[in-house]
Formats: structure tokens, C-alpha cells, sequence
């Protein structure tokens, strides 16, 4: 069945039966029944090509840093885009780097240069394409801020460039999530400013991740998108959940907003801990809970 496969990537880049726990920040998750390592926009395309050919599930991902894999793992085919695709250059004010590239290596290298814009995403795991889809934000900072241009692969395997007006960013959402594209490029408009201040900016916001985020244990960042008027840890530690556990899942003890792995947590049990703080949350106040986490894999 995926003997065509390695007609279009050799043999080191296809993984069969691969662990996603492995590729998870989670560290949870069932195995994937193929796992592909492109390191090219071509590449990607003709691996799209096979899968609708022969009608194979394709699901792609950067460095899996907001995915939560069920424990059955993933039938067909997994595309990674994170840590392979990862070229960067800057010219003057502007940066343009493929999605592989982790977003954090990215505001080092824009710091670097002495440019400013990425400062908020110093210490954010997860790949720029990742970061792209979601619109990922902190520290009064977010992609929507930066981005000039965006490269896209659509389902149907056409290269597509997509200027700011036409990405429909918002809160953690855009287009490209909207219409499941591939980001597999970016191109970044920053301002030239003092390395130093840059720098001290990058610093005081790691200074305040280590402080406030449960960066120790494995998790997939903020479990849960903000409702208008609250913020989601205050709120779920107000409702008495905070240190909360199903197995080795738990609501994190240092900020409440986090689920995480505290000691071989199985997708279920995050589930399951998931639902019980809803379930409150609606109950107490109301609101409805949607997960920020992309959740995954076979039922």
C-alpha cells in the first residue's frame, strides 16, 4: 500500500507505526500507521497527490506543541512539517522563514538581527506554520502583527500566496484553519530597534512564563480558549479544580488554565478532566469551555 511512498521520500523519512507520543509536547498519544518527514513544498504536494490517489486520511502538523492524540493514535497518514522545513532569511526589516522553523528560534534570529515584533513569541513551542494557523499570541503580542505574506498548500495540492486582508485572523483562528490549508512559508514585516531592548523584553517575558506556566510537566499550552470577559485559569481555579486529577492527567497546580502529563497520563484521562472542568464551568457559570488543544486520532 505505501510501497509508492518511497518513490518520493527515501526510506529514513517514512516511519511506520511511529509513536506520536514522540512528536507530541503532550508526550501522549497512539502510534500513527505512517509517519512522512518532507523537507520540500514539492515534496508535500506529491505526497498529497498519493494520499488522494489512494484515498489515504492525511493529517499534517508542525511540531505538535497544541495537539492532544487519542490513545489509538492516528489511522493513515501523518505529514510533519516541524524541525523539516526550516529555512530562514532576513533582508533589511523583513523575515522570511518556512513553517518548520519553531517560533521561538525564529524571535532569537529576528533579535539577532536587531529587528523587534517577535518578542512575544520567545518562549512558544510549537513551529511558525503552527503558530500561523492559530494565530498564536502572549504578552500583548500575536502573529496578526507581523505577517506580510503567507504561502499555502491547499487540499487539492495548489500553491497559494495570501496577503493579510485575506487570511481572516482573529482570535487563535484564520483562514488557514478554516479551510485546512498547509501553511508552508511566511513572510514578516518588523522594525529595526536597539538589540538590547529586545532583548530585555525576551527575557522579562521568559522571566514571567517560568514564574506563572507549569513549564516542567508536558502539556499542549493553555487547554482552553478565553471567553469574552473571563480569564480560564482564575475562573477554573475559582470552581475549586486546581491540582484536580484523572490518573496522570491534572489541572495544573501552578496555573489552572493548564492540563497537563504528570506522570504517564493517557489521552482518556485528559479527556475525561477536560469534560468535568466544562461540565463545571457551564454549570457555575454558564459558559461553554471550547478547547484551544487540537484533539486527534481514532476514537
Amino acid at each position: 500500500m505505501y510501497s509508492e511512498l518511497f518513490n518520493i521520500l527515501p526510506p529514513e523519512r517514512i516511519r511506520i507505526n511511529e509513536p506520536m507520543k514522540k512528536h507530541s509536547s503532550f508526550k501522549i498519544g497512539g502510534p500513527v500507521d505512517i509517519m512522512v518527514l518532507p523537507e520540500s513544498i514539492e515534496e508535500i504536494q506529491r505526497i498529497l497527490h498519493y494520499c488522494r490517489k489512494q484515498d489515504i486520511p492525511c493529517f499534517v502538523f508542525g511540531l505538535g506543541s497544541n495537539l492532544l492524540v487519542r490513545d489509538k493514535g492516528i489511522r493513515g497518514l501523518a505529514i510533519k512539517v516541524g524541525n523539516n522545513l526550516k529555512n530562514i532569511s532576513i533582508c533589511n526589516d523583513t523575515i522570511f522563514a518556512e513553517a518548520g522553523v519553531r517560533l521561538a528560534e525564529l524571535s532569537q534570529a529576528a533579535a539577532d538581527y536587531s529587528l523587534s515584533g517577535l518578542e512575544f513569541a520567545e518562549g512558544i513551542p510549537g513551529s511558525l506554520g503552527g503558530a500561523v494557523v492559530m494565530n498564536a499570541g502572549a504578552y500583548g503580542g500575536e502573529m496578526k502583527d507581523v505577517l506580510k505574506e503567507v504561502r499555502a498548500i491547499t487540499p487539492a495540492g495548489k500553491l497559494s500566496s495570501f496577503k493579510p486582508e485575506e487570511m481572516k485572523l482573529s482570535y487563535r483562528g484564520s483562514i488557514f484553519q478554516e479551510e485546512e490549508l498547509i501553511v508552508v512559508s511566511a513572510l514578516m514585516q518588523l522594525k529595526k530597534e536597539r538589540a538590547e531592548d529586545i532583548r530585555a523584553r525576551m527575557q522579562d517575558f521568559a522571566k514571567r512564563r517560568r514564574q506563572k506556566q507549569p513549564l516542567e510537566y508536558p502539556s499542549a499550552g493553555s487547554t482552553f480558549r478565553r471567553p469574552a470577559g473571563f480569564f480560564v485559569g482564575p475562573m477554573i481555579e475559582g470552581m475549586g479544580l486546581k491540582g484536580l486529577k484523572v490518573g496522570g492527567a491534572e489541572v495544573s497546580r501552578k496555573h489552572a488554565g493548564f492540563i497537563i502529563n504528570s506522570g504517564n497520563a493517557t489521552a482518556s484521562e485528559v479527556l475525561e478532566l477536560i469534560a468535568i472542568v466544562k461540565a463545571k464551568a457551564k454549570e457555575q457559570y454558564g459558559i461553554e469551555l471550547e478547547t484551544e488543544i487540537k484533539v486527534i486520532g481514532e476514537e
